[in-house]
């Protein structure tokens, strides 16, 4: 903290050096420091507060109740942006706010989104809605993601010029900065994923893809091999992409939890399988998913919402729609 002299406040304060201050100087002079010990109490208190719901926020990991999941992570939402506030260096509360508008726009706004196309058509205006706050959300998460990794090793401005210049910066980062890497890639791929018919967002996919498999250099394994699920589906992205590579990181993702995390397999049947035009292995595999039990109590939630998923996606309409079987 900086207790130095203002020269401005006057010569009663410049002149304690020289001569032994009087009851009232040293009065004043208690009170200030005071004030400022009780700031610098509150601010450890508060980042305290932030650090221990950080670590209380993955209960929520074990909901099987996805509408009772929607709610908390909405007052989550809530709750980190006002720390932030109070807090705006605090680190984890910008990690947790990149992960909580990454999250939610996964798991909640694209899922409506989902049921409004299935109900309306990608035109509908119910669909576009939920579309631009898609958008937003992964929008939002960029923002703080990228403020959380500029703390750490500033730079993206320029970095973003290009493949090899993000891969300079992305060079200065360790094993700890995994988390914080994967939720801002993640958020920068999902977002083109949902806007893909604009150029100017796909032009900048390459900053998301270059962040997600530096996170994956670092720790393949951080959140059940996420980063591999992510890495597979952008290979996957089209059936002129790289479908086999695509499918390394599929099967790499799955091996690495054992089959456990089951949205690693609805994203290879919707991304993998549906782009071969192989129903059998299509169905085959997301009725695995359906049939599977509390196989990983501690991702409960996530395999709820892949559950949900599955269901969806065998739906002859949208199989219809989206695959042609």
């Amino acid at each position: 903290m900086d207790q130095r002299t203002n020269d401005s406040t006057g010569p009663g304060v410049a002149s304690i050096t020289a001569a032994r201050p009087r009851p009232l100087a040293s009065l004043a002079i208690a009170a200030i420091v005071a004030m400022g010990s009780v700031g610098c109490v509150k601010q450890m208190i508060l980042d305290g507060q932030i650090e221990a719901t950080r670590k209380a926020a993955t209960a929520v990991d074990a909901f099987s109740d996805y509408e009772a999941a929607s709610s908390v992570a909405y007052s989550g939402l809530g709750q980190f942006e006002g720390m932030h506030y109070l807090a705006p260096e605090n680190q984890d509360a910008l990690h947790m706010l990149a992960q909580s508008w990454s999250s939610v726009a996964f798991a909640f706004i694209e899922d409506q989104m989902e049921e409004a196309e299935d109900v309306g058509g990608s035109s509908s205006p119910l669909y576009l809605y939920q579309q631009a706050r898609a958008r937003a959300a992964y929008d939002r998460a960029i923002h703080y993601g990228l403020e959380l990794l500029e703390a750490r090793h500033a730079g993206f401005k320029t970095a973003r010029r290009n493949d090899d210049t993000m891969k300079a910066w992305l060079a200065s980062f360790g094993k700890d900065d995994a988390p914080a890497l994967f939720w801002t890639g993640y958020a920068w791929m999902a977002k083109t994923n949902v806007a893909q018919d604009e150029p100017a967002v796909v032009s900048d996919l390459f900053i998301g893809v270059a962040l997600v498999e530096r996170s994956v250099a670092l720790d393949g394994g951080y959140l059940y091999a996420s980063g591999h699920t992510a890495l597979a589906a952008y290979h996957a992205r089209s059936p002129l992409a790289e479908l086999e590579d695509g499918k390394k990181e599929f099967e790499l993702a799955i091996s690495l939890t054992g089959g456990k995390a089951l949205l690693t397999k609805v994203q290879y049947a919707a991304r993998y399988h549906c782009l071969k035009g192989d129903r059998a292995s299509y169905v085959r595999v997301l009725q695995e998913v359906l049939d599977a039990g509390d196989v990983l109590p501690e991702q409960r939630l996530t395999n709820t919402i892949a559950k949900r998923r599955a269901k969806r996606y065998l739906g002859d309409a949208r199989m219809k729609r989206t695959c042609g079987f």
